[in-house]
């Protein structure tokens, strides 16, 4: 995640040094005080058209990499991640 990334925005798949594949993602708020956390939180359930209290930072909540857990069913919630993360993908309903 990138904090103060001047949009919120899903923005694909990366793939790191040591081969883990993340998902990209920039939030305008500011990493102080759980805002960008928050902001987080927000963007993901918005795109995954869940509800907020369905979405859970699990680790990292100082870091740039971080975990987090979707309740909901898990195949919508795969076809909605494989979409948000290509290329043409839907941008999150505000």
């Amino acid at each position: 995640m990138t904090p103060r990334g001047g949009r919120d925005d899903i923005e694909g798949l990366e793939t790191l040094a040591d081969g883990r594949s993340v998902v990209k993602v920039r939030i305008r708020s500011p990493a102080e005080g759980g805002e960008a956390n928050r902001a987080l939180i927000d963007l993901l359930a918005r795109a995954l058209e869940v509800p907020k209290k369905n979405v859970r930072l699990m680790s990292g909540a100082t870091s740039r990499l971080k975990q987090v857990a979707v309740d909901g069913n898990p195949a919508a919630l795969s076809a909605a991640l494989r979409i948000l993360t290509s290329t043409g993908r839907k941008q999150p309903k505000e």
